[in-house]
């Protein structure tokens, strides 16, 4: 909902009363955990507000904290394991959770996963057989209940990216799954759920008392949202092998998921692979690939990706006709309505990415570009300690320079130092970044503005060390006037460069732990119409630049695979 400045925590319980029909006397409205009365003016935009019965202290169903009261089983009346949403290709999920409820109710418990860095558990069936992958939002990187010692952050606040909030990379792993159309890329079978259990770690229990250890017999038991993912039986990940047994066809199609969703972390360790001895898998080999760990994928904003598979041979063989026309008939606007209506809580900016990624795929296979040659133009370089955006962001800079041509710059940036910078997650995760980033900081600029950033398409630019000297007092001197593309305007370099400037002023504590990405683009800013034309723009930039790079691709073609190169 929208809040006024004249808002109190009764006006926003009365508008929730009437808009669910839900009783709000003996509640409380909680923003993390402050509880709210008067002054509402500190939450930031989309940020979770809390209506708790203060009988249990807070509500069992949010994936924020978990109520641990001694009759908090005879108040919880919900199932053990209980489905979210999931109206689609959820029949293989469904028997899981069967399954893994009959295993509970057996006296068959889930084991603590060692590995990473956030909680998660392997529930088993009766057989005592791994089933299942449980992974708890509340216990993410920087979670409040993280139970390995990354801790620090508020749900909601950037994580491990800072395009990904904490919190919410378990709708991501769900999202994967169903943008996996028939089973394409191998995605296990994946489901948001609600899920209770003893097992589960507890930081700060909400009625006082020490933080409940590991395989306490004590531990109450606690409800959570989760992830909830198939199991799936395996050898080895991709990096404990050899990657040239692996099929092209299962390479490609991981690839092609990858690019749709902008994973941002698809390393080896997130491929499983299964050795099939004494038979063949659906690509006639005897190993089958199964990608995992899609949390941090569909970011809010573009960033640099991760794709193993670009240094792997399988890669640089072009598309199958099956393959291309699986891509012909991506429809992105299909896909985001179905993801409003399965994951009503997923971002708008998040759809955003997944719309423009689907459009690149297509636009670059249907020019003839093979997997590792789009992954490439999606892939960041650094020149020295420069991170230069990738060949996608520059044309979708050009894109958002051509929608300011359209509409007249927006007067609601020109607010300077007075901007209230407490209230955006945006302004936290993406403000600091272009400040820090060379291309913003005058050493990328000559004569009145940028290099015209298509032909970084074509050909990579080296420019003279004498050039930079020549273009940069003058050129720094624009930059302090200079809007970058994500439309918010820059204060002069003197004073956001010191060290204890407005630079430092806007870092946060937990974002110091992790190294700063730099963000040349957003997305998320732009209104519904913009957002359409800034579609139109970036389909026309992209063909251009494809036509640009085909038929410059003859005097730069880069030699990819042996004679001897057979899989």
């Amino acid at each position: 909902m929208d809040l006024d400045r004249g808002d109190n925590a009764h006006t926003v319980k009365r508008r929730l009363q009437l808009a669910l029909n839900v009783p709000t006397g003996e509640t409380s409205l909680t923003f993390g955990d402050r509880v709210l009365e008067n002054d509402l003016s500190f939450i930031r935009p989309d940020s979770p507000l809390l209506l708790t019965r203060n009988s249990i202290n807070r509500s069992c169903s949010t994936p924020c904290l978990c109520p641990v009261s001694k009759d908090f089983e005879h108040k919880d009346r919900s199932g053990l394991v209980e489905m979210l949403g999931c109206s689609i290709s959820c029949a293989r999920v469904k028997r899981l959770v069967d399954d893994v409820v009959t295993a509970i109710r057996s006296g068959v418990d889930p084991v603590p996963i060692g590995s990473g860095l956030g909680g998660s558990y392997y529930f088993r069936n009766i057989a005592g057989d791994r089933v299942a992958i449980v992974k708890p939002t509340d216990e993410e990187p920087f979670a409040p209940n993280n139970p390995k010692g990354f801790v620090g952050r508020a749900l909601g606040q950037p994580g491990l990216k800072k395009s990904v909030r904490v919190g919410e990379t378990g709708f991501r792993e769900v999202a994967a799954y169903l943008l996996d159309h028939d089973n394409f890329a191998n995605v296990p079978p994946t489901a948001l759920v609600k899920i209770t259990h003893s097992i589960f770690h507890i930081n700060c229990p909400v009625n006082g008392g020490s933080p409940a250890l590991p395989h306490d017999q004590n531990q109450q038991v606690s409800s959570k949202i989760a992830s909830f993912q198939q199991f799936i039986a395996h050898d080895f990940d991709a990096s404990d092998h050899g990657t040239s047994s692996f099929p092209v066809a299962a390479v490609h199609r991981i690839g092609i998921l990858d690019i749709r969703i902008f994973n941002t972390d698809r390393h080896a360790g997130n491929v499983l692979v299964r050795k099939l001895d004494g038979g063949t898998g659906r690509f006639g080999c005897q190993t089958e690939l199964f990608p995992i760990d899609h949390g941090l994928c569909l970011p809010e904003n573009l960033e640099d990706p991760y794709f193993e598979w670009i240094h792997w041979a399988q890669s640089s063989i072009p598309f199958s006709e099956e393959e291309l026309e699986y891509i012909r008939n991506l429809d992105p606007m299909r896909d985001v309505a179905m993801l409003r209506r399965e994951l009503p809580i997923i971002r708008e900016a998040c759809l955003r990415v997944l719309v423009l990624c689907t459009i690149f795929l297509k636009e670059s296979a249907a020019s003839g570009l093979c997997l590792a040659e789009i992954g490439e133009m999606m892939t960041r370089e650094f020149r020295g300690l420069e991170e230069e955006p990738s060949k996608l962001e520059v044309v979708c800079m050009e894109a958002r320079r051509k929608l300011a041509e359209w509409e007249p710059y927006s007067p609601m940036v020109e607010q300077g130092e007075g901007m209230d910078f407490q209230f955006s997650m945006d302004i936290l995760g993406e403000y600091n970044d272009v400040i820090r980033s060379p291309r913003f900081n005058g050493s990328g600029m000559k004569g009145n503005g940028f290099r015209n950033p298509l032909s970084k398409l074509v050909e990579s630019i080296d420019e003279d060390n004498d050039d930079d000297d020549d273009g940069r007092s003058e050129s720094s001197t624009r930059s302090s006037e200079r809007v970058p593309s994500g439309g918010l305007k820059l204060p002069s370099a003197d004073k956001s460069s010191g060290s204890n400037g407005s630079v430092h002023a806007l870092n946060r504590s937990a974002d110091e732990q992790l190294p700063s990405s730099v963000c040349f683009v957003r997305l998320s800013d732009m209104n519904a119409e913009e957002w359409s034309i800034f579609l139109e723009k970036f389909q026309e930039l992209l063909k251009e630049a494809l036509q640009e790079r085909a038929a410059a691709a003859g005097q730069r073609m880069k030699q990819r695979l042996g004679t001897s190169c057979k899989f």
